[in-house]
């Protein structure tokens, strides 16, 4: 039977020194010569089973300890290098598993060390959040990703492009397509650049949502997509084509300096392009104000999705014909937020939108249902929060479904304007919610995730508080 060969070197060498011998004092022990173990030191040598067994009786040495943690510890130094701080200098993950192979010590303090800064970063980020909240304004910053800059500059001013805006209405009277605007946009595609689009099934474009083929001068969307998804796929294309001006002039305003963040910007305003043309402003406007805000209502009559009218509903902040101010967030169940916008900027000093105890976490137990209530603020200030699951593209047999939930928020005292506010009128008791639970000093509060940065934790050994986190 042949033996099973291990090169551990290093792990080798980190057992001798800890036991303090020279290398002729363990091979003496290990009945082998000083040459060879200097050679199984420098991994140009394996340890065979047997030596492994001797190393365990003569030393008592752990076989765990010997195969050691390289493995683990390779896919935390991954982690480490994935960071945007660390771009262009990623390492191979043979030469990852190399390092925590032969400095294994010197890999976990990088992990620590790694680990400690990420930490830091947050406490910056969370003081940064809360001096902004007392008005005092920061230059702190974190080294971003281009995603991560253009998120920044949407979320951080009002989420309304008038040229944009203009442009697509008057798009939308030029197809003059009536309520079948998706046989409007066809024509034009065809009439206008000789484009054909088509709707291609899953077999065919298992993995996009939409592609145009320059040489064929075909357009192919994915019958994957609901058809409020179809209709703007092939309006975002239109605008690309249509209102490239517009979307450029847009564009630069956003003082976005890397090409990356450019490119996902411009996608953005596509996107918010698409929606005006399928919404026209004057016409959703007025529709909005007679529907006192339903997005059931809006949807069904413009023939869009949820998401679609609740993104729009955002964007009416037109200085001579404006809607209440309403801001948007939209995560997975895992928490993670995708888009974050608002009619004056989301309020995050205000608002913050980290809460576990916000209804859009509980949207998740009742998929397709409208769940709406009045959050209030430790300071006392009170939004109206309407949030509902929204389904992603059509799974196939054996795949889950991607659902995310989206929250729509406005100041409360505009309840009254809309439809939802006889679900929150008088004697509703409004949910205490904090911006994020590292800046909430709320006492006793169950979903309580972290300890807050503001006040120390406490730790009296004869009272337990009913939250995971007590503090003082």
């Amino acid at each position: 039977m042949s033996e099973n060969k291990i090169f551990a070197g290093p792990r080798v060498r980190r057992v001798r020194n800890g036991l303090g011998l020279t290398q002729t004092a363990m091979a003496e022990a290990l009945a082998i010569s000083p040459s060879y173990l200097n050679l199984i030191e420098r991994n140009q040598r394996p340890l065979t089973v047997q030596l492994l067994l001797k190393l365990a009786s003569v030393y008592r040495v752990d076989l765990d300890d010997l195969q050691g943690e390289s493995a683990g510890s390779a896919g935390q130094l991954r982690e480490v290098f994935a960071d945007p701080l660390l771009a262009g200098e990623v390492p191979s993950p043979q030469e990852l598993v190399e390092v925590a192979d032969a400095a294994p010590n010197a890999a976990s303090g990088v992990i620590k060390l790694y680990r400690a800064y990420r930490e830091q970063a947050k406490r910056l980020s969370d003081l940064s959040e809360l001096l902004a909240r007392e008005g005092h304004e920061t230059a702190l910053s974190a080294t971003r990703l281009p995603i991560d800059e253009v998120r920044h500059v949407f979320e951080n001013r009002p989420y309304y492009f008038h040229v944009i805006d203009v442009a697509a209405e008057a798009l939308h009277k030029e197809l003059a397509a009536g309520d079948d605007l998706a046989t409007g946009l066809r024509s034009w595609l065809q009439k206008n650049h000789g484009i054909v689009a088509r709707t291609l099934p899953v077999h065919a474009m298992p993995n996009l949502r939409r592609r145009y083929d320059r040489h064929s001068m075909r357009l192919f969307i994915s019958e994957r997509l609901s058809q409020a998804d179809q209709l703007r796929e092939m309006a975002m294309e239109v605008c690309l084509l249509a209102l490239r001006e517009a979307i450029d002039g847009e564009l630069e305003g956003l003082g976005l300096a890397g090409q990356e963040a450019r490119r996902i910007a411009r996608f953005e305003l596509a996107r918010y392009a698409a929606h005006a043309l399928m919404m026209p402003y004057g016409a959703f406007l007025a529709a909005v104000q007679r529907a006192k805000y339903d997005l059931d209502v809006l949807r069904s009559r413009f023939n869009v999705s949820f998401e679609q009218a609740a993104n729009r509903l955002v964007t009416l902040q037109r200085s001579s014909a404006c809607a209440i101010p309403f801001f948007l967030m939209e995560i997975d169940n895992a928490g993670n937020r995708f888009r974050m916008a608002g009619a004056q900027g989301f309020p995050r000093a205000r608002f913050g939108g980290l809460c576990p105890r916000l209804n859009i976490h509980a949207a998740f137990a009742q998929p397709g249902q409208v769940l709406v209530e009045t959050a209030q603020m430790p300071d006392g200030d009170s939004f109206l929060t309407v949030a509902r699951t929204l389904e992603g593209p059509q799974a196939g047999f054996g795949e889950r479904i991607r659902r995310t939930a989206l929250l729509l928020g406005c100041d409360a005292g505009l309840a009254g304007e809309t439809v939802y506010g006889a679900a929150v009128g008088a004697g509703t008791v409004a949910i205490p919610i904090g911006p994020s639970c590292r800046l909430c000093e709320r006492q006793g509060c169950l979903s309580r995730a972290e300890a807050p940065l503001t006040r120390p934790l406490g730790l009296d050994e004869m009272v337990t508080g009913l939250s995971v986190f007590d503090f003082q």
